[in-house]
């Protein structure tokens, strides 16, 4: 099964922030953009990990979230991936605590390597967002970032991580079903 370990904004934040980026959709159809409901902030992509590994895995996130207290955070501004001229993704960014989230977020990739779901990207610098959209071929994003650049939604407060199960698209354009497996309660 394909899994990943993420915090989830709270919905109250989830409303404000589609109610900033609703207005933006009709002139970009040809982005494939995220429902609020699938919004996240992905803190380790694990990738295909056996149903064995599961109780280990269980055991071993639990155990990096009681390590770390809640986070206070805000979603702020927009980006791209790789860059804004030729993007893949665009996403907003996270304001707050970086430090105690990428803390967690090794934490949590240290606990899956030792139950034997070593992350494929472990290593790479985590860059903490939340996905808006997806290109299929890249695109200049240019003036979604920007008319983004001022936004600066309300902060809250990440309590929980969860383990996501990522169930593919039932159809070609569509987007793929979260599933959460887990949650645990940060300390």
């Amino acid at each position: 099964m394909r899994l990943f370990v993420a915090i989830a904004p709270e919905p109250g934040v989830r409303q404000e922030l589609e109610a900033r980026v609703a207005p933006l959709r009709p002139a970009w159809p040809a982005l494939r953009w995220t429902g609020q409901q699938a919004w996240h902030v992905t803190l380790a992509f694990l990738g295909e990990v056996g149903e064995g590994t599961l109780p280990a895995l269980g055991e071993r996130l639990e155990r990096a979230a009681h390590r770390h207290p809640s986070l206070s955070l805000s979603f702020a501004g927009a980006g791209a991936f790789p860059a804004p001229g030729r993007a893949r993704v665009l996403w907003t960014g996270i304001h707050g605590e970086h430090r105690a989230l990428e803390g967690l977020a090794r934490s949590v990739a240290a606990g899956a390597r030792r139950a034997g779901a070593p992350p494929p990207d472990e290593g790479r610098r985590f860059r903490p967002h939340l996905t808006l959209a997806r290109c299929r071929e890249p695109a200049d994003v240019g003036p979604l970032v920007e008319a983004l650049a001022g936004y600066a939604g309300a902060p809250w407060t990440a309590t929980d991580i969860h383990l996501i199960r990522s169930h593919p698209p039932a159809a070609l354009g569509a987007q793929p079903r979260y599933e959460a497996v887990g949650t645990w309660p940060l300390r």
